[in-house]
């Protein structure tokens, strides 16, 4: 093999990794809040007379974040398909970093009262921006640096880097969680927040060594980039956008998982924190694995039946994780947890990646995942919080599982009805030449 083949090889490589490890400090900051809604953010930021009031209160929070993802989605997609990738990405990084670590530093509501509540939010929504363009920008990168046959097996590393991150703030919360309640609420609670400053320094080392990718600079750059990409994205793939804001509502299946089952385990049921935060470690690390094995089985035989298993496979489990929760059986709750979240979701996960990305050409591709991405991400961001209303007391859990599996169906509906896309090169992906429907 001659160097030049070398280097060829190993551009598609160190962008993945770049997005691997960039994804897991970013999202260790974003699940490290969800972690803390479930557990404390009810007790120290919303504390009322109720104290199921003061869970949905924390975990609404939780959702907010998601509100300005369609924002930063529709800012940072521009930035990205007119100036480069690797500006959002460095970007993304900072900001995450700052907004999480301010997080651990704020007052709560017994020292200054609404304030508390309204900083924390203020922040959420920070981390919310950020997020919008993490995903849809490592996404970009890492699919026009992969061989056009792989495509799919490279884009996923980017969500083996999501899952990292949760492996690590709940493992962060391990031990905090087994504190002291007092000690829980005063400060231990803050030390996962804090730790994130390691994101700032290691995520700007990471990215700012990133090169460009070739499909930017070559044929968005230096020839077609557009001054204004939400113009063409919506004028000639709307439909694109509108099948990536359904199909995304998968997502749901995460944070019901990540959020809701822990808050509904630990504050409805009674079942003990620490057991509670390893399923959620185990069903991550059995994830790490099954991610790119998923995606690259869809570079083999296509991304829609591997994606529609995987969404139609998570609408069953669910049934079976939350009555297991009911159960406040160990045995079926690891068994349960693990399937879904480490498994079968890893179905959905492995697949989106490449496939939402492979709707788009490469002028609009940051934009169109995006915008298509967050809006849905956001819908599944108050999905906690809805399952909190509909779900009622210990015996709700049942509608709760009835609404995932309809957001289930919702996915399988949109990814059934888009093109086949894992042998299309990789020039030609978002030419369709059919009618631009739904």
């Amino acid at each position: 093999m001659t160097d030049g083949q070398r280097a060829h090889l190993g551009k598609p490589r160190k962008a993945a990794i770049a997005a691997w490890i960039g994804s897991a400090l970013e999202y260790y900051d974003f699940f490290i809040y969800g972690t803390a809604a479930a557990l404390v953010f009810n007790k120290i930021f919303f504390p009322t007379s109720d104290p199921a009031t003061g869970t949905l209160l924390a975990l609404a929070s939780f959702g907010v974040g998601y509100l300005a993802r369609p924002i930063g989605a529709f800012i940072l997609g521009h930035v990205g398909d007119a100036f480069g990738r690797k500006r959002v990405l460095v970007f993304t990084v900072l900001l995450m970093g700052i907004s999480t670590v301010l997080v651990g530093c704020l007052p709560t509501y017994d020292q200054i009262g609404l304030a508390a509540p309204a900083l924390l939010v203020a922040l959420r929504l920070l981390q919310g921006f950020s997020a919008a363009g993490e995903q849809a920008g490592a996404n970009s990168m890492s699919l026009e640096h992969a061989p056009a046959n792989r495509r799919a097996y490279y884009t996923s590393f980017t969500l083996s880097g999501t899952q990292a991150g949760q492996i690590l703030a709940t493992a962060v919360f391990l031990p905090v969680a087994a504190l002291p309640e007092e000690h829980l609420v005063s400060w231990g609670w803050r030390v996962p927040f804090w730790l994130s400053a390691v994101v700032v320094v290691v995520g700007l080392v990471i990215r700012s060594k990133l090169d460009e990718t070739p499909v930017f600079v070559e044929e968005v750059a230096e020839t077609k980039r557009e001054k204004t990409p939400l113009l063409p994205l919506f004028r000639d793939h709307w439909a694109g956008v509108l099948r990536v804001i359904v199909a995304s509502v998968i997502a749901a299946v995460s944070t019901i998982f990540t959020v809701y089952a822990l808050s509904y385990a630990v504050n409805t049921v009674g079942l003990a924190k620490t057991p509670m935060l390893w399923v959620g470690v185990l069903a991550n690390v059995v994830a790490l694995a099954a991610i790119p094995l998923f995606a690259a089985l869809s570079d083999r035989i296509g991304r829609k039946p591997v994606f529609i298993g995987g969404s139609a496979g998570c609408a069953v489990l669910m049934f079976g994780y939350l009555w297991s929760l009911s159960t406040g059986s160990w045995a079926l709750i690891f068994t349960f947890g693990i399937l879904l979240f480490g498994v079968v979701y890893s179905a959905t996960n492995g697949i989106w990646p490449a496939f939402y990305g492979e709707m788009f050409p490469a002028k609009v591709r940051l934009s169109g995942m995006a915008v298509g991405t967050q809006i849905g991400f956001a819908l599944a961001g108050f999905s906690p919080s809805i399952a909190e209303v509909i779900g009622g007391g210990r015996e709700g859990w049942v509608y709760v599982a009835l609404f995932t599996a309809g957001l289930c169906a919702l996915n399988i509906i949109a990814v059934a009805s888009a093109r086949e896309t894992h042998e299309v090169p990789t020039p030609e992906l978002g030419q369709s030449k059919t009618p631009a429907t739904v």
